[in-house]
């Protein structure tokens, strides 16, 4: 099973440029007025609205502590925080904003996670 979660934009096209050139997202489909991209199994659209939607965080999850921190360089003026080990959820995590404010996380599981 697999799933897609979808956002409302008014900046489609900036969006996806950004993800694909920052996360190494993909454009996994178009459709008239969304695109869907996919990140490791992870997808998520965009589509078309004269509101934007920026509940909820996406979160991409990475192999290691090395991984997030080169995604950490590389968001650049997006980051919000310095990377970090969160206790609580035994991860090493921070946070960054997407073109429309949206939250976006980036972490590695300090432990082994179940396979999906």
């Amino acid at each position: 099973m697999a799933g897609i979660v979808f956002f409302r934009t008014t900046g489609r096209a900036r969006l996806v440029e950004w993800y694909r050139t920052r996360v190494d997202a993909s454009v996994w489909l178009e459709q008239p007025g969304c695109t869907i991209l996919s990140h490791e199994g992870f997808r998520f659209g965009f589509c078309d609205a004269d509101e934007t939607e920026i509940e909820g965080i996406l979160t991409f999850v990475y192999e290691t502590r090395t991984a997030v921190e080169t995604m950490h360089d590389r968001l650049g003026e997006a980051v919000r925080e310095e990377p970090h080990y969160n206790d609580q959820y035994d991860i090493y995590q921070f946070f960054a904003a997407d073109p429309d404010g949206r939250t976006v996380e980036i972490q590695t599981f300090e432990h082994e996670t179940p396979e999906i």
